[in-house]
């Protein structure tokens, strides 16, 4: 085991489940949970954060911003703290309580945005926060994820070749589009290493990343209310939308089989079997789909009863295998 002197040294990369065991899904579903601050972003945190301290933007005064649903801010905190640097996080109210109180323990201040921007939903107002108070106050330092390279080169550097190396005879990769840092690092990676693998992105029904029309969302992670600017289609072969509803589906039968894992990764799973269903009934193929993070931070909205039953309705509550069992 390696002995680390800063968290963001310590991340295990070669980790899969196989899904064919759990869901009857032939894909390897690769977990980016393990690392000190639980999810992918460790890698986009760290990589724009290096690239500020190259470039000089930071010094002993500067406060980190920035606008994140939960997991990048998690992983800022973790790093701002690390290296002595101020950060506030500013997200919405479909952050998890448990992702807010981790980001406050180790030290950061947390802007909750509850009212809306007419035209480009909660996103947008998040944003307008961030530039303002940027603006008023030159000590703030925006990464700005939403458009920083650094973000997709991240993964480009890191979790594409890890998977191409891991699986050299992969077909298709099933990647979630929130910021579009990990699918656009990815596809650009193996459009220029391996371009037969098909790139498969999963967004959320509602998002408007893919030109689809705005709709309430309510899990954190995956889709957009303001079109990414990392976004090029040109790198993706194919989109599926998947409705919250299908996310909380596969989220809980896989707890039931003893893996907790969040939205996110139900919403890339649900598009996977949709897609697969869909392209290659049947087919002999090598697939891996990216699980962002694990559950436990969900447990008072993906995996609560009444929050499920509230957002969408007795029906799937009552499809939920045993829900009898976890009814709060």
């Amino acid at each position: 085991m390696p002995i680390v002197s800063v968290p963001e040294q310590f991340n295990e990369e070669d980790l899969y489940l196989d899904l064919r065991a759990t869901l009857d899904l032939p894909v390897y579903l690769k977990c980016e949970g393990l690392n000190f601050a639980g999810s992918i972003k460790i890698k986009a945190a760290t990589e724009m954060v290096d690239a500020a301290e190259r470039e000089r933007l930071l010094d002993s005064d500067s406060i980190l911003i920035e606008s994140s649903s939960g997991n990048l801010g998690v992983a800022l905190s973790m790093i701002a703290a690390s290296r002595g640097y101020a950060f506030e996080c500013v997200t919405d109210a479909r952050c998890n309580l448990a992702t807010r109180l981790l980001m406050e323990a180790m030290g950061s201040r947390v802007k909750v945005i509850t009212e809306e921007d007419p035209e480009r939903g909660l996103l947008g107002a998040r944003l307008d926060y961030v530039a303002k108070q940027c603006e008023a106050d030159p000590r703030y330092v925006w990464l700005n994820q939403h458009a920083n390279p650094n973000n997709w080169k991240a993964h480009y550097r890191r979790t594409a070749p890890a998977i191409a190396e891991r699986f050299p005879e992969l077909d298709v990769l099933f990647i979630g589009a929130g910021t579009t840092g990990t699918l656009m690092g990815c596809a650009r990676y193996f459009r220029q290493v391996n371009p037969r693998v098909t790139i498969v992105a999963v967004d959320s029904v509602g998002s408007v990343t893919f030109g689809t029309p705005p709709g309430l969302r309510m899990i954190p992670g995956l889709g957009a209310g303001v079109r990414p600017k990392l976004l090029d289609e040109s790198f993706v072969d194919h989109v599926v939308h998947v409705p919250e509803a299908d996310t909380v589906r596969v989220c809980h039968r896989l707890a039931r089989t003893g893996f907790l894992f969040g939205g996110s990764t139900g919403t890339v799973i649900a598009g996977a079997s949709r897609w697969l269903a869909e392209h290659r009934p049947g087919g002999e193929l090598t697939a891996v789909a990216i699980a962002p993070d694990f559950g436990e931070r969900y447990l008072d909205t993906l995996y609560h009863t009444n929050w499920v039953r509230e957002f969408y309705g007795p029906d799937v509550v009552n499809g939920l295998a045993h829900h009898e069992q976890y009814t709060h």
